[in-house]
């Protein structure tokens, strides 16, 4: 059984950094504002994530402050996948950048180019469980990173929450629920699971999904999955 991977966020100003590892596989979901690639590397090493164990990194879409730091990334050793619908994203970020951005351009060499179809089996081989979605609506080439490992309470999807996801997915629980109780296992848990998030909101202080993103992270290694 592939284990829950740690998701620990390094982002600074206003944007999320993701890492999310498994085992010695690390990989990089939004890749640092442009001209700011230090700031990215500062805070992973105050997360104590090394650099070179970034393996893998992707952007949600091409735009600065999501994608500026990807070619410093490159350069120091990460390979970029890129979607299929993001391709020709990529050229625009130059258009758009201005010199005081000092945005080190991004080149074709070595990226992984896949289909959001084929990431399933791509991410499997880093050891996560999930894939792409292509998401278009705030850019075109937006997609989103979709992890179906972990969740087992709703004090786990209070936690992803609060650690920025835009929704949680649970199964194997629903399966429990139908071993131990039959037909009415899955309504079951659905209410329990309400129950909890509603209890862990309160425990944070938040009274809405929407206010659990806003929870202050003290240890950002601390909640793992």
């Amino acid at each position: 059984m592939t284990a829950p991977p740690s998701i620990v966020n390094v982002g600074y100003r206003s944007t999320n950094f993701w890492v999310v590892s498994a085992g010695r596989q690390r990989l990089l979901v939004d890749l640092g504002w442009w001209g700011l690639f230090s700031a990215l590397s500062a805070n992973l090493d105050r997360a104590d994530i090394p650099l070179r164990e970034i393996t893998h990194g992707v952007a949600t879409h091409y735009h600065g402050d999501h994608a500026g730091a990807a070619q410093d990334l490159k350069n120091a050793g990460m390979r970029l996948i890129v979607a299929e619908e993001q391709v020709a994203a990529i050229s625009l970020m130059k258009r758009h950048a201005k010199e005081s951005d000092r945005y080190t351009e991004i080149t074709p060499d070595g990226n992984l180019v896949v289909s959001c179809a084929d990431s399933r089996a791509l991410l499997a081989k880093l050891g996560i469980n999930g894939q792409f979605v292509h998401t278009p609506g705030h850019s075109d080439d937006s997609i989103t990173v979709l992890l179906d490992s972990g969740i087992r309470s709703g004090q786990d999807v209070m936690r992803a929450l609060a650690l920025g996801a835009d929704a949680a997915f649970a199964g194997k629980s629903f399966l429990w629920a139908v071993a131990a109780i039959g037909d009415e296992g899955p309504d079951q848990l659905i209410d329990l699971y309400i129950d909890e998030l509603r209890a862990s909101l309160g425990q944070i202080g938040a009274r809405s999904p929407a206010e659990a993103r806003k929870a202050k992270i003290l240890h950002p290694g601390a909640i793992k999955f």
